[in-house]
């Protein structure tokens, strides 16, 4: 018996073809591939990936990171490169929004797998994080953050008090305005961050930037837009955007008392 499922009044289940998300960008169909333009008999029951990511690109233009089997029958779960979605096994059915386990527990079958995707980015970019040592270490969390975000910039200014708790800081640039503008051209924010990053004391750079203070523009190699693709992947909307080491994340500004008593729950 398969396990039943919750579907929230917000989601949406539509035909592809008519399907538009907040950037509502819909490929040209007379470039569908001519194998899925013609109708085909499809094993509605079995998950054939390559096929669904061919398929949701040529209709939708999303590039499809990684498809995978839910408990749901025949829906699968789509990482994307703008966002997290789900759609039938053949693509002919597209579903924003959440979907629900409901057996001892409810379980958000979404928040599941971005856990995991949280925990392989946050491995991934280690090395390529700013980081704010505790002296006296007990918890890590890894903050996706932009220069000219007010609250991103009274959490920094709070750095010696969620330091003296224990509490490591971790930054991974997320520049709200996106990479490029409808130009083509690198944004403001996407500069100022890179030139944060590739800044000789990256550490003081950022203080002084969030501080309104010139740093002087710097190119470098540095894995802004990947940590940015990386962000949206895993359901960040907005900075700050805090990720613990559970793979769970938390919206939005926690002063450090607030923060401290929610690590220690973990």
């Amino acid at each position: 018996m398969f396990k039943k499922v919750l579907v929230t009044c917000s989601l949406a289940i539509t035909v592809v073809s008519g399907f538009f998300f907040n950037k509502q960008v819909i490929a040209d169909t007379s470039q569908v591939p001519s194998a899925l333009a013609k109708p085909a008999k499809v094993d509605q029951t079995q998950l054939n990936v390559e096929l669904l990511k061919i398929k949701i690109k040529a209709k939708l233009g999303l590039t499809v990171v990684k498809a995978e089997k839910t408990p749901v029958p025949g829906i699968a779960l789509l990482i994307t490169d703008q966002g997290l979605f789900y759609s039938s096994y053949n693509g002919d059915y597209f579903i924003q929004g959440k979907v629900y386990s409901l057996g001892t527990t409810v379980t958000d079958l979404a928040e599941q797998s971005l856990a995991k995707m949280r925990l392989e980015g946050m491995e991934k970019f280690k090395d390529d994080m700013i980081v704010y040592k505790a002296k006296d270490e007990k918890y890590v969390v890894t903050v996706f953050t932009d220069i000219t975000c007010g609250y991103c910039r009274k959490m920094h200014k709070q750095m010696d008090d969620y330091n003296a708790r224990g509490i490591t800081f971790r930054y991974l640039a997320y520049p709200r305005a996106g990479i490029k503008d409808r130009l083509g051209n690198y944004t403001e924010g996407f500069k100022d961050l890179r030139s944060v990053w590739c800044h000789e004391d990256s550490k003081t750079a950022m203080t002084d930037a969030k501080n309104s203070k010139g740093i002087g523009y710097r190119v470098c190699d540095k894995p802004i837009e990947e940590e940015f693709a990386f962000g949206r992947q895993v359901g960040v909307n907005g900075t700050p955007a805090i990720m613990l080491s559970t793979g769970a994340m938390i919206p939005g500004y926690q002063p450090p008392a607030q923060l401290e008593q929610l690590l220690q729950t973990l």
